[in-house]
């Protein structure tokens, strides 16, 4: 039999890393903090997604600030950003980019020269990316899961670090495109952004009507991300932290597809109520969003509550539901939240 090799865990040279990530994070949550008000929950799934090295799908109504908090965490990382508003008439080659005929100074030849689009950056802001059509939304596949856009047949590397932060309306639906399951997948997380509380709204009405506006100041850069990023990578994970992840996203699967048995645990509300559950890549997801909320609640190794703290933003977008959940009114949260209220986060229960 193969040999499985053991996780490899934080050595004490990481010990200062760790200290580092953790004094960082503070000081970018406190820079945010003087632009946003309230959101913390938010602004830390938004941190966690960056740290992870994934992206994530904001969803709420207008007027929640949910491209100023992508804004500002960009500012604060001295990322570069871009924002594309999307549209219906939007096509692939406005954001990827394109070929250009200009002339060589040299020989004075036409010659091609790529034109970037902008996803070349940091952090892209796909703002409202439902209203345009998929053949665009699928122009984000590629750079999203490879950091890459290939025009014309040949490949452009994209910029490292490389997010996309999209934000969605659920309401007004009228004229707009679901995303596909397979571009949903590739958020590691869909943000659900509330309203403030009567205290949070009257700061915002005051801060935002004064002469005065506050900018965050920069607190990490580039390069300095990417080794957080890795460090991130290096926090190690117990085998049974590993298995309730693994057990969390298996048990959605009603396994009614293509004849398919399912697992003998599924619960009834899954069978009833899920079409289809979610695949490998949430349990990836799962625990890479677990070891960077580990490291920011100041632990070097995964608790089964780092996994069930970011299940729900997980989950909620790779569970689809059918008419028996419609007509129940039952949403993916619930089905994730019964869940975790079944499934030991213990390894001796």
């Amino acid at each position: 039999m193969p040999v499985r090799a053991e996780p490899v865990g934080l050595s004490g040279d990481d010990a200062h890393a760790v200290d580092q990530l953790r004094a960082a994070a503070e000081r970018i949550g406190e820079e945010c903090g003087k632009v946003i008000v309230g959101q913390k929950d938010v602004m830390e799934l938004l941190l966690i997604a960056v740290l992870a090295q994934g992206h994530a799908l904001l969803v709420g109504v207008p007027g929640l600030a949910k491209t100023l908090m992508i804004r500002t965490l960009a500012d604060s990382m001295n990322l570069t950003f871009n924002r594309v508003q999307f549209t219906p008439d939007l096509i692939p080659t406005d954001i990827t980019g394109t070929r250009m005929i200009e002339e060589d100074p040299e020989t004075h030849r036409p010659v091609f020269k790529f034109l970037p689009g902008p996803l070349f950056a940091n952090v892209v802001l796909a703002d409202e990316v439902n209203r345009t059509p998929p053949k665009t939304q699928s122009s984000l596949l590629e750079a999203m899961q490879e950091r890459q856009v290939t025009v014309a047949g040949v490949r452009h590397l994209l910029p490292d670090p490389f997010f996309v932060l999209a934000t969605q309306n659920p309401i007004e639906q009228e004229g707009t495109y679901p995303l596909p399951e397979a571009q949903q997948d590739r958020f590691m997380f869909t943000v659900n952004v509330g309203y403030p509380s009567e205290e949070e709204e009257f700061r915002i009405l005051e801060s935002t009507t004064s002469a005065s506006r506050e900018r965050p100041q920069h607190v990490v850069n580039g390069p300095q991300l990417l080794e957080m990023q890795k460090l991130v990578r290096r926090v190690p994970a117990a085998g049974f932290v590993i298995r309730y992840a693994m057990r969390i996203a298996r048990l959605t699967r009603p396994g009614t597809q293509d004849g398919e048995a399912p697992d003998p645990n599924v619960p009834d509300f899954v069978k009833k109520y899920v079409t289809w559950g979610a695949g490998p890549r949430a349990g990836q997801n799962l625990i890479l969003a677990a070891k960077a909320r580990a490291l920011l609640h100041g632990r070097t190794y995964v608790a089964t509550e780092d996994v069930k703290a970011v299940a729900r933003p997980v989950m909620r977008h790779r569970i689809v539901t059918n008419y028996n959940a419609d007509a129940d009114r039952v949403t993916p949260d619930e089905i994730v939240n019964k869940l975790l209220a079944l499934v030991p986060a213990r390894s001796a229960e």
